[in-house]
């Protein structure tokens, strides 16, 4: 774990054994015997921002986010530059986390980022930037998932994908993510950074259900999509979308599949003789590929609309489609 050096006094030799054998103990886990390190290191050298970021980021790996913004405060008052600092970063996490708008603000600005200040904006208020969609790591220290979403601002992004069961997310829902990008998804000759999950920012209210489909063409499985789409949720065919990756093939530079060309990616965990979304063969339009009329589909909508939403999708066409075994699943 990288320990930022940015004072222009050289800090002692004793803080330099206290800080670096905290962090070790961080990698392992033990961040009750790292914080009494750090504190240490804290009252042998309290003029160093070092000590104080270090202390910041304890915090936030803790989730103790009111003491993350105590010593981020006295981190960046102790700065020897204006912008571009780490500690800044680390500050604005820390607010958005408590919902401090305007610290928020204060920090995004002070290292260097540029926000809207036209009519309408509110300085109390969240803040609202137009960053565009990127990869996110659910629950990265469990069952880790990447899905896709959209940026609110430098720290929280909207879940556009509908994650697995197993990554405890719901589709709308809205994460904390850390600053640092940990691999990349690459899409139509593009990398995206994936960043990882802090925290749970704001829940969402819509369910998701999985239902085995059976859809005769791909048209009607996008017939599906559309329909749910129109209502103001949302359906993903799992069988085509989701990929099971190693760690390092997960945190890696990697192409993402749109399920349009037919392949079975190498890097794939998953099992390509069975459909679901524990296997992936990508089921394109290529010539020589089948269609698998049975699909797993993840659908984010409400209790009282998903069965609606289903059965005027099998009336539109009803000798090729059809489902079973719909289950709500979190």
């Amino acid at each position: 774990m990288r320990i930022f050096h940015r004072a222009r006094h050289r800090p002692s030799a004793t803080w330099r054994q206290t800080t670096d054998r905290a962090f070790t103990l961080i990698g392992d886990g033990r961040y009750e015997d790292a914080g009494a390190l750090l504190v240490m290191a804290a009252d042998l050298e309290p003029w160093l921002s070092d000590s104080w970021f270090n202390l910041a980021l304890l915090h936030k790996f803790r989730r103790d986010w009111e003491q993350a913004r105590s010593a981020g405060l006295r981190a960046v008052a102790l700065l020897d530059r204006e912008h571009g600092a780490p500690d800044w970063w680390n500050l604005g996490i820390t607010a958005t986390a408590l919902q401090d708008w305007p610290l928020a603000r204060r920090a995004w600005q002070a290292y260097g980022l540029k926000l809207s200040g036209g009519p309408g904006a509110q300085p109390d208020g969240p803040v609202s930037l137009d960053l565009g969609t990127t990869p996110v790591r659910l629950s990265p220290d469990g069952e880790s998932e990447v899905v896709w979403g959209r940026r609110l601002d430098p720290a929280r992004i909207e879940v556009l994908s509908i994650p697995l069961p197993s990554s405890g997310r719901r589709w709308g829902e809205v994460v904390l993510h850390d600053g640092a990008p940990h691999g990349e998804r690459v899409t139509d000759g593009v990398a995206y950074p994936v960043f990882d999950e802090i925290e749970l920012w704001a829940p969402s209210p819509v369910p998701t259900y999985v239902v085995l489909l059976q859809a005769a063409t791909a048209g009607d499985r996008d017939a599906l999509e559309r329909l749910v789409a129109d209502a103001g949720y949302a359906a993903e065919d799992w069988t085509s979308s989701v990929r099971l990756l190693c760690r390092a093939c997960s945190e890696s530079r990697m192409a993402s599949d749109d399920g349009v060309a037919a392949h079975h990616d190498p890097h794939d965990d998953g099992d390509a003789a069975h459909p679901g979304h524990l296997s992936h063969l990508s089921q394109g339009g290529a010539a020589g590929m089948s269609w698998l009329v049975e699909r797993e589909c993840g659908i984010a909508a409400p209790a009282h609309l998903v069965r609606t939403l289903l059965d005027r999708w099998v009336a539109s066409a009803p000798g090729s489609r059809a489902y079973r075994d719909l289950e709500e699943v979190c």
